[in-house]
């Protein structure tokens, strides 16, 4: 979508000049003649860079300027003046106008430049801002553990991350991991520096939903007060990931799927068509084939996200990165709840590797941060474990097998014995060696499949002494 810029002056043949030379440069080009239509106009369509004559026949530009701040606080003002000053310009500066320039019909290209880096710092604290509001528990792009079927998944990831416009399904289990996919992906391709929004369509009524992805303008409906962007429109350059794409609600999917097809939308109550450079990951934990054979879900709608589905493995198909994921738990917990535990000892070990978990990595995040609010030691024994993983504890045999008999999810360490696995800080030390030798030492490749940083993973090679 052309970015919008409002022209306030009393001077028709100024505002057609501007007007004539923006929209020659592609933006979307509005005028005003005095200070309250620049208000109305400035709610109606929300512009990015405004502006703004010092001298208008109903008020001072000054006042115009905080008036225009309060109903549209993200645009960036430039002052106009023919009669400019360095004190009006400080002035003008202190209140938040963006830049001040002189009128001059012959310097028209300033004006352009001057616009084009109020857009520049206007797209810079944007993102900035999304950035602030992004807290992950580790590096983003990364997705722990060495399992033959993570390394698969990594394979995957990368080649997705060469297609920055391919739409992709993710399928997994509920609390797999999907998300977490989806970000890999998102940072991995040349959309990393842009912005990566998500929405939960579970819950959210038609329109709420149809509001968050399209936006709404200025009195579409009743609460509708102000304009309101949507995600698709606030995303343009990244990555939307919508999870449970299957409770989307079947008027809102004809809508969706012109986005995918288009990369156009409109937003509620509007009448222009926008357009967007938005890649889109979509996740469900449902069959939503089985929900076309239902006419709950439409048919070209899934046959248009399904281009590249990705399947995520539960956490009991895994092997040892169970143990990898517990560690790293610990590891993120300990701060949180100011304790300085090194894990769970060999017995819960055993159980947390014999467990199916249903409820996959939320689960196992979950009975680790129990574990650690109720362990009085160093290690979290079985003990501090739920009741059913206390039991299964119980039904274990007294000489475990091997890991290599858990089946085809076998690590790069499956001829460990469960037995002779030691404390957590010895299964790590061994794990870090065995995920070494599988990448024939690369330490960049080896701290991406362990879910950590490069300088984390060096750090810890010169406190096991690995070479």
């Amino acid at each position: 979508m052309p970015p919008t810029v409002l022209i306030v002056d009393d001077q028709p043949t100024i505002r057609k000049g501007l007007r004539h030379l923006l929209e020659r440069k592609g933006y979307h080009a509005l005028e005003a003649d005095s200070g309250a239509a620049a208000v109305q106009a400035a709610q109606a369509e929300e512009p990015e860079v405004i502006l703004l004559d010092l001298k208008l026949p109903d008020g001072d530009g000054l006042e115009v300027l905080e008036r225009l701040q309060g109903v549209c606080p993200e645009a960036a003002v430039i002052l106009l003046t023919g009669h400019g000053s360095v004190e009006t310009a400080v002035t003008a500066i202190k209140k938040g106008a963006e830049d001040f320039l002189e009128k001059d019909p012959s310097s028209l290209e300033v004006t352009e430049v001057r616009v084009e880096k109020a857009l520049e710092m206007l797209k810079l604290r944007r993102e900035n801002r999304y950035y602030r509001h992004q807290v992950h528990g580790r590096a983003p792009g990364q997705i722990p553990g060495a399992s033959p079927v993570i390394r698969e998944l990594h394979a995957m990831v990368d080649l997705l991350a060469k297609a920055p416009q391919t739409t992709v399904l993710v399928q997994g289990e509920s609390g797999s991991g999907k998300e977490l996919v989806a970000r890999a992906i998102h940072y991995r391709s040349a959309r990393a520096d842009k912005p990566f929004l998500e929405i939960n369509c579970a819950g959210l009524s038609e329109h709420l939903l149809e509001s968050e992805l399209f936006g709404h303008e200025r009195g579409a409906f009743t609460d509708a007060k102000a304009l309101k962007r949507g995600l698709l429109e606030i995303a343009d350059g990244g990555t939307l990931f919508l999870d449970e794409i299957g409770d989307m609600p079947l008027p809102i999917q004809p809508k969706f799927l012109r986005v995918l097809e288009n990369r156009t939308f409109r937003r509620v109550g509007g009448t222009r068509d926008i357009s967007v450079d938005v890649r889109v990951i979509t996740a469900s934990n449902k069959d939503l084939a089985k929900l076309v054979e239902k006419q709950i879900f439409r048919e070209d709608l899934y046959y248009r996200l399904k281009v590249m589905p990705v399947a995520v493995p539960p956490l009991r198909e895994r092997g040892n990165d169970i143990l990898v994921l517990a560690d790293l738990f610990v590891q993120e917990l300990n701060a949180t709840l100011k304790k300085r535990l090194r894990g769970f000892s060999p017995e819960a070990q055993q159980v947390l590797l014999s467990y199916a978990w249903p409820g996959n990595v939320r689960e196992l995040r979950n009975v680790t941060e129990r574990g650690m609010i109720l362990c009085q030691g160093e290690t979290i024994p079985v003990a501090c474990l739920p009741a059913e993983l206390q039991q299964l504890a119980g039904a274990l045999p007294a000489s475990p097998a091997p890991l290599a008999d858990k089946g085809p999810a076998r690590a790069p360490d499956a001829g460990w014995s469960l037995g002779a696995l030691g404390t957590l800080e010895e299964m790590e030390q061994r794990y870090i060696r065995e995920v070494l030798a599988s990448v024939s030492g690369n330490r960049s490749q080896a701290a991406r499949l362990l879910g950590i940083s490069r300088s984390t993973l060096q750090d810890k090679i010169r406190r096991y002494g690995l070479s």
